[in-house]
C-alpha cells in the first residue's frame, strides 16, 4: 500500500517505521524537516509539502498537534500547499490527531466533497508504547474504509476499536479518554501532596494502593512520574493536555452534559502553564498541587 504520513513529532516518529517494517511505501512530511531523516534512512521518501507527500497515496495518515496544525496540513497555507487537492479521488485521510469534533465533521464533509474517504482513528499510547508498536487505536467511520486501512492500524497497535460509522465519535472517545487519564493525575497529585505533608513517601504510598486497592499500569507510570518529579522529558506536554481538557469541555457543552471536574482541571493546567512549565510533562499538575499546597 502507498502511504503518507505527516506529522513526526514524539508519537508519530515513533510510529512511522511500522508502516516501513509492514512492507508499505511510505512517504513523509514534517513541518520540521530534520525529524524525517531517521525515516529516510530506513527507506522512506521525504515530501517538500503536505501536497507533495500525498501525490500517489492511497491513505494519509497525519499525526500532529492541534485543529490548527490539521487545518494547515489538509488545506494548506499561503506559504505551504494542503494536501486535500492532491489526494486521489478513493483515497483514505485517517487522523490519528487528538482534536475537535467540529473539525473531524468538517473534515469529513470536505473529504466527502472531494470524492475521498475520511476516517478517525486517534490512538491511546506513550512513545514507549508506540515504539513496541502496542497502541490501542479508536476508530470510527465507513466499515469497508476501516478494514482497508486495518493492516496499517495492526502494524502500529495491539488492538482496534470501532465505535461507530460518524468519524467524530472516535474523536469523542480519544478526549474524554484523555479527561480520564487527566483525572487520574489531578487524584494522585492531591493525595501525594496529603501523604507528603503528613510524612509518608509517595512512593511507599503509590505502591501501596497500586497493590491492595488495585493494579493499574496507568496510576504505576504517572504516579511514578508525579512522586519523583519526573516532569522532563516530557512525553506529552501540560499545554496539549490543556487543550485536550478543553476540547472535552466544549464537547460537554455541545451535548448539555456537565464536567465540573474537568473545569478544575482546565484551571490547574493552565495555572501550569501560567508558572512556565506549559513544555514539561502534563504529569506536572503534580507540582501545582504541591504549590497550592505550601511545598
Amino acid at each position: 500500500m502507498k502511504v503518507a504520513f505527516i506529522g513526526l513529532g514524539n508519537m508519530g516518529a515513533e510510529m512511522a517505521p511500522h508502516i516501513l517494517a509492514a512492507g508499505h511505501e511510505l512517504t513523509v512530511y514534517n513541518r520540521t524537516r530534520s525529524a524525517t531523516e531517521r525515516l529516510q534512512k530506513l527507506g522512506a521518501r521525504v515530501a517538500d509539502s503536505p501536497a507533495d507527500a500525498v501525490q500517489e497515496a492511497e491513505v494519509l495518515l497525519t499525526i500532529v498537534a492541534n485543529d490548527t496544525a490539521l487545518k494547515d496540513v489538509i488545506f494548506g497555507t499561503t506559504e505551504i500547499p494542503g494536501a486535500i487537492d492532491k489526494l486521489a479521488r478513493d483515497a483514505v485521510h485517517v487522523s490519528m490527531s487528538t482534536i475537535s469534533l467540529a473539525l473531524s465533521q468538517q473534515l469529513e464533509q470536505a473529504h466527502k466533497t472531494a470524492g475521498q474517504a475520511y476516517l478517525a482513528a486517534p490512538v491511546f499510547g506513550r512513545p514507549e508504547t508506540a515504539r513496541a508498536a502496542k497502541l490501542w487505536v479508536v476508530s470510527a467511520g465507513d466499515s469497508k474504509q476501516i478494514e482497508r486501512c486495518r493492516p496499517l492500524f495492526e502494524s502500529m497497535g495491539q488492538g482496534v476499536f470501532v465505535v461507530g460509522e460518524q468519524p467524530h465519535l472516535a474523536n469523542l472517545v480519544k478526549v474524554t479518554g484523555n479527561f480520564a487519564i487527566a483525572s487520574v493525575l489531578e487524584t494522585l497529585s492531591e493525595a501525594f501532596v496529603l501523604i507528603q505533608k503528613s510524612g509518608i513517601s509517595p512512593r511507599q504510598f503509590l505502591e501501596i494502593i497500586n497493590t491492595a486497592v488495585f493494579k493499574s499500569p496507568v496510576y504505576e507510570v504517572l504516579g511514578t512520574m508525579i512522586a519523583e518529579e519526573q516532569y522532563e522529558p516530557a512525553e506529552f506536554k501540560l499545554h496539549l493536555g490543556l487543550k485536550d481538557v478543553r476540547l472535552v469541555l466544549e464537547a460537554a457543552e455541545s451535548a448539555a452534559v456537565p464536567l465540573p471536574l474537568a473545569s478544575l482541571l482546565r484551571d490547574h493546567f493552565l495555572s501550569g502553564v501560567a508558572r512556565g512549565d506549559g513544555d514539561i510533562d502534563w504529569s506536572a499538575v503534580g507540582r501545582v498541587n504541591a504549590s497550592n499546597a505550601g511545598l
